[in-house]
């Protein structure tokens, strides 16, 4: 190749990829890679990778690229924690995103707040955020929506079909808990009235018994407060029962492919909150979210994560995770720990996959009940609820 030529080709070369003079910044990760929720942990971390590569595809943060070391937490608080450890410890990481579970998150909350270290969470529950008997969350944040916001969401569409006898079937692991307390605590303010109360273990395969008495009351819905295949075990046990059927309410973790194919005909007019995403083709242009949504399904189509993983509700949650720490950095002009967690708190109109985040010093989520739409499944597949 002439001398001319190669030097033209290196310098396209140098043009395509950012060149980082300086040390990477180091981002911890903690995903559920196997164990129950290993469906959507893995997933998780594939558009964690996606996400970071596209940042540095761009020229990075701060003049410095990002770097992700992640870990599997087997689904398990336990592991989660000690993976924490080592990522803050050994690693020397400068944030975490991640983990995966309620469970897991509160965990891990303990020992990130006693450490000082920013974690951005991708778990559904209120407890890492929600302070009081929870502890402090000075340097916890979360993507999802939080349980309250989920209920609030729920509720408004429950009095807007005249359902006021609802019943409740929560799981007795953290995420059921939380989903419990704060569908009990809105009920009154909202003119709902719980009929009756059941309680599941999140890893049983049966609730036929816990269905049938909570059919005996009557109620006109029942929302069921799990994630994971236990919720689409309860629909089917639901869908067994004689005679007319309540109206199936699901948490705002279910909405995705797995719940379709695990529950069968069973998910048949099951409603629940979900994340714009479920409803992405049917956005209207004057959504401030449709660019991003419509430019992240682009992308995860493309790398070929839509084949292994098929889009659901918490598909988005690592890309607004690296958004927001990303956005954090910037603002905080340097990369370090009590910068970014001060810079975080005090973002605001961050546009992102789940919704617009605007965070303060009391809420570390920063997302209203406009960022969820109700979705139902029709025909084997989610549309908008009416």
């Amino acid at each position: 190749m002439p001398r001319r030529l190669l030097l033209a080709v290196l310098a396209l070369l140098c043009l395509a990829v950012p060149a980082f003079a300086a040390e990477p910044i180091l981002i911890g990760g903690i995903f559920a890679e196997s164990g129950p929720t290993a469906e959507i942990g893995t997933a998780t971390r594939l558009v964690a990778e996606m996400t970071l590569k596209e940042i540095n595809d761009k020229g990075g943060v701060l003049g410095r690229p990002l770097k992700l070391i992640a870990y599997d937490t087997q689904s398990t608080p336990e592991v989660a924690l000690r993976m924490a450890r080592q990522l803050v410890e050994s690693d020397k990481v400068l944030a975490l995103i991640g983990p995966t579970s309620t469970g897991e998150g509160m965990a891990v909350k303990k020992y990130t707040e006693e450490q000082k270290v920013p974690s951005i969470m991708t778990v559904g529950g209120d407890a890492i955020v929600a302070g009081g008997k929870y502890g402090p969350f000075a340097w916890t944040y979360k993507v999802p929506q939080r349980t309250n916001t989920a209920v609030d969401k729920i509720y408004r569409h429950l009095k807007a079909k005249n359902l006021t006898k609802v019943a409740l079937l929560t799981a007795k692991d953290p995420f059921g808990q939380d989903g419990f307390d704060a569908l009990k605590s809105q009920a009154a303010a909202n003119g709902i009235t719980i009929v009756s109360e059941e309680t599941i273990d999140s890893k049983g395969a049966d609730f036929s018994a816990e269905a049938f008495k909570v059919a005996m009351t009557k109620p006109q819905a029942v929302v069921i407060w799990t994630i994971g295949p236990a919720a689409a075990i309860a629909a089917k046990n639901f869908a067994d029962l004689p005679g007319d059927k309540p109206l199936l309410v699901q948490s705002h973790g279910i909405a995705g492919p797995n719940f379709l194919k695990l529950a069968g005909a069973g998910a048949e007019g099951v409603v629940m909150p979900a994340t714009k995403l479920m409803v992405a083709q049917g956005l209207p242009a004057a959504d401030p979210q449709k660019a991003v949504i419509d430019a992240f399904v682009k992308n995860y189509q493309e790398k070929g994560l839509q084949a292994k993983f098929p889009m659901n509700t918490h598909s988005g949650y690592a890309a607004d995770a690296l958004t927001l720490l990303v956005e954090g950095l910037k603002k905080a002009g340097k990369a370090e720990p009590a910068a970014l967690r001060d810079a975080l708190e005090n973002l605001k109109g961050v546009v992102a996959i789940s919704g617009v985040y605007s965070l303060t010093p009391e809420d570390h989520n920063g997302l209203g009940v406009d960022s969820l739409v109700m979705v139902q499944v029709k025909g084997g597949q989610f549309v908008e609820a009416k």
